[in-house]
Formats: structure tokens, sequence, C-alpha cells
């Protein structure tokens, strides 16, 4: 199905006109009974915000009927397998303690987003179609230097597949893509509202399915243009595909900027992976990166899971309630409520990274930005590279396994990837996601579903670093807190050794100097 350009600039202009007070009536049944007896199909439920999304579906809205969660076979692993090891997951430890029984409404279909019609068999596309009531579609590469190939045919192409399902679903009331803020990243201010860009879905689509992969690679810097990288690229593409089907179904587009640890649910600083921002204040908090690329005057877009996790859950039951005639879109940021400098959050983490140390703890915190990137790149080598070089040394003679070197280089390109996020600053206009919280209070559900975390709320950039660090420290180092003490002498003997090597060094380049002058 092709998206003809002038229909499109014509849902465009339609959707320009829609203020945040015509969008219907927020008197009506409250978010938890919307979802009972539903019948809900995930994508992306692996992934880090999708597991968020279904451990808060089963835990607030226990009254579902059943989630379908599309999962493909990984690694050898079958998908029954897979689905037993994300049931094992941290995240659901809540749910495990007080009513594991809900589990058994959890259903696994095969498929996958990158093959046709998803991989589904005809059965499974059949029962789709007739049952299912509310669609999350969270299934994504968020590689920033994915392959332009691979990303339109998960990030663009995938959805355009689901989008195509979902039109003959009977029963459908709504259907939720999950973008992202950055969707648009070459503009610095950025309305709730689909933009037109540069290239048309369908035409990238077509060049992806009929091009040789060395031309598309030869031409992908081109085609993807001003956007930072082709995740932001495909994701707009996609956003197009789903304005245009949007006429058909009522649909969302909910736009999270950077995701970071829980606020509050399932507890306070859960987190259970190492990309982006998360591996980056890791690895600060264990001191082994110093150097990072950015202008601390800038404001950070740091979003809670918990609370993009709710706004997805409430935007589903308010666009099934309203039904708009077009895309409803949700710039889910923290700029406009609970703004943060990267300069205050570097003094956070610093503040916490020695409140609360890990015992991996390999040099004492302390870092600083850089806008130059050639000083950078001269101190990553040095403050980087160079140790990681001598510990990997180390670890070889001492008969273990090598990897600090790797571990090095792979945080680096993430810092060189991220740098445009950390060098530049964007305004998120987010009337609809104000318009959203006053309804979920106003439906009585604002303490169930967390989507207000303003400081008038009690949120906490302070507290809430804390507890990221700390989530760290448990979900992903898997490092208990009795081992705090033992970790906290380690980071003293870090401390008292590195003022010595200072001043030996100083004492080092004064005889030098002495020498010569």
């Amino acid at each position: 199905m092709g998206v003809p350009q002038q229909k499109l600039f014509a849902s465009m202009s339609h959707l320009n006109k829609i203020l945040p007070e015509d969008r219907g009536d927020c008197d009506i049944e409250n978010v938890a009974d919307f979802y009972n007896n539903a019948k809900i199909f995930v994508t992306g439920a692996t992934g880090f915000l999708g597991k968020a999304l279904l451990e808060k579906l089963l835990r607030s809205c226990d009254k579902i009927d059943a989630i379908f969660l599309l999962m493909r076979p990984k690694k050898g692993v079958a998908v029954e397998q897979r689905l037993k090891d994300l049931l094992k997951n941290s995240v659901f430890n809540k749910i495990r303690e007080k009513n594991s029984d809900v589990f058994e409404k959890v259903k696994v279909i095969p498929g996958d987003v990158g093959l046709s019609n998803l991989g589904l068999s005809d059965q499974d596309l059949a029962f789709l179609i007739d049952k299912v009531n509310v669609v999350f579609h969270s299934a994504a590469t968020v590689k920033f230097n994915e392959k332009l190939k691979n990303a339109v045919i998960l990030n663009t192409l995938g959805t355009k597949r689901l989008l195509e399902i979902c039109i003959k679903m009977k029963n459908l009331k709504s259907f939720i893509h999950v973008s992202t803020a950055f969707s648009n990243a070459e503009k610095r201010t950025i309305e709730e509202q689909v933009y037109v860009p540069s290239f048309d879905a369908e035409t990238i689509i077509n060049l992806i399915e009929n091009l040789p992969d060395e031309l598309i690679e030869a031409i992908s810097d081109k085609l993807v243009g001003k956007h930072p990288n082709t995740y932001t690229f495909t994701k707009a593409l996609a956003e197009q595909l789903v304005l245009h089907y949007s006429a058909k179904i009522p649909t969302a587009i909910v736009r999270p900027s950077i995701i970071t640890a829980a606020w509050k649910e399932p507890c306070p600083g859960w987190v259970d992976n190492i990309s982006g921002i998360t591996g980056i204040l890791m690895e600060c908090g264990r001191g082994t990166i110093r150097s990072i690329i950015c202008d601390d005057r800038c404001r950070m877009e740091l979003i809670p899971v918990d609370i993009v996790v709710s706004i997805l859950i409430a935007s589903a039951w308010h666009v099934a309630m309203v039904r708009p005639n077009t895309a409803e879109v949700y710039n889910c940021t923290s700029g406009q409520t609970s703004p943060i400098t990267w300069k205050e959050f570097r003094k956070y983490t610093l503040k916490h990274s020695v409140r609360w140390p890990s015992k991996y703890v390999t040099w004492y915190p302390g870092f600083t930005y850089r806008v130059n990137r050639n000083i950078h790149s001269m101190c990553t080598f040095m403050y980087h590279n160079v140790p990681s070089f001598v510990l990997d040394i180390y670890l070889y003679f001492s008969g273990q396994k090598t990897m600090m070197l790797k571990l090095a280089k792979k945080f680096n390109q993430a810092l060189k990837e991220g740098s445009f996020f950390s060098t530049n600053e964007w305004e998120f206009k987010d009337d609809s996601v104000v318009k959203l919280v006053e309804c979920v209070k106003g439906a009585g559900d604002g303490e169930c579903f967390e989507v207000d975390f303003t400081p008038e709320n009690g949120f906490d950039w302070d507290d809430y670093i804390a507890d990221f660090l700390k989530g760290i420290r448990q979900f992903v180092l898997k490092d208990d807190i009795a081992s705090l003490d033992q970790a906290k002498s380690k980071l003293n003997r870090l401390f008292w050794f590195q003022k010595i090597l200072q001043m030996v060094l100083l004492y080092v380049v004064y005889k030098v100097i002495g020498l010569y002058f």
C-alpha cells in the first residue's frame, strides 16, 4: 500500500489544527477497567521497555484476558524457552511474590517483524485478527550504527507489516506505536505532530527491497541526511506510515527520549541492560570513563521507564475512548516538566558513585566533559585505552580472560555515537502529555498509573540518580548490598592510590622540567 504524498500532506495539515482541548471528554471509565477481558498483542517484549510494559500490565491490569507476545527463536533457543527465561527476569519479582498465577495469561506467538506477515502462521494470523483489542508495538533495532537496510527492515517495514495486519483486526480499540523523541532530531523545537520526512517511507522501502546491499550502503549517508543515525531516520519513516494508517485505526505515537531506570515501579532503580546512558553511568561509577564529549550547559532528556510504560498504557485507553481521526502524538520527555542539565547530572553521579560504590569499582570515580573532540580523543587513549591494556596484561598473566580493552573500545564508541545528544538541546512540546496526565488523574488513576513526574509530585533528580546507580549495582552488576562496606574500603584505597600517583607524576614532571630549565 503506497502513501500518496498529497494525502500525507493533507493529513499533516489536519493534524496541525487539532488542539489538546479538542480531544474529547476525559470523564470516562478508568484505565484499569478499560483492560478488563482485553486481549493484548505486544511486540518487543524482550526489550527493556517491553519487559517493564508486560510487568505493569500483569500487575495493575490483572483482569486482562491474555497478553500475546511476538517472539522469534534466538541463537537456537525456542520461543517457548525464551518466554520462560523472560518471566524469570527480576522485573517480575513483585508479581512472583504476590500473584504468580497471572503468568498463565502470557502467551507466546512465534514471529519476526523482519519477515513478511511478521512470520506468523496462518492460524496465528487469523487468531490475532479475530481476537486482539490493543496492540503495543515496541519492537525495533535501537543501534545507532545499524546498517540502513537492517534498520529499515526492522523499524520501518516491520511497522508497515504490523499496521497492515492491524487494519484487518475486527475488535481493535488502540494501536500504540513506540517511536523516539529524536525522530526529528534535526529540528530544535519539536511539536507533538508527525513531520513529513525528506523521503517518502514507501520509496525508501522500495529502494531497500530492490537495490544491492553495496549500493544501499554507498548512498546511506545521503538518504539519512541530517539525521544523526539510521535509528532516528527509520523511526521518522515509521511515523509517516503510522500517520497514514491512523485514518483506519485508533492510533497513538509515543515518543520517549532516553529511557532510563525506573523511578518507582516495579521498584526504584530497576534496570537490566547497559545500553546507552545506563552503560555510561555504570562505567562512570566504576571509574573507567574519564572523558565525555559534552556541552554541560545543555539539558539532558532522560525519562524513567515506568513513566513511559504508564503513558503507553494510558494512551491506549485515551485513544480508545476519544477515537481521534488521526494519530495522537505524545512527546514523552523530561525537559519541560523536570529539567536537568548535563552539569547537574555529573554532580549527582559523582556524589552517589562514592556513596554507593560497587565491589567492581576499578578506579576512583571522576570524569570531565569536553567539547573539543581532538582533546577528548587524546584523553580516551590515555585514560581509557592505556589502563585497559595494562589491566588486560595482568588478566592474561593471571590466567583470566582479557576483556578490558574490548570494553573500553565499546564504551568509547558509545560515547562517540551519543555525542550528538550530549552537545545539543531540544525543546519538546508536551501539551498532549499534560492533557493525558489530567485525564488519568481525572479518572482516579493517578496513583496506579504514574504519569506525572514533576517536582511537585515528588520527583527529584538527586534521589533518582542515587536509585539509578543502586539499581545498576543490584540488577546489572549483581552486587549484593552486603558487599557495600567492602566496596567502600576498596574505593578508599583507590582514592589514596590516585593521590599518591598524582603526586609522583607531579614530582617526575617537576624533575624533568628542572633538567631543561
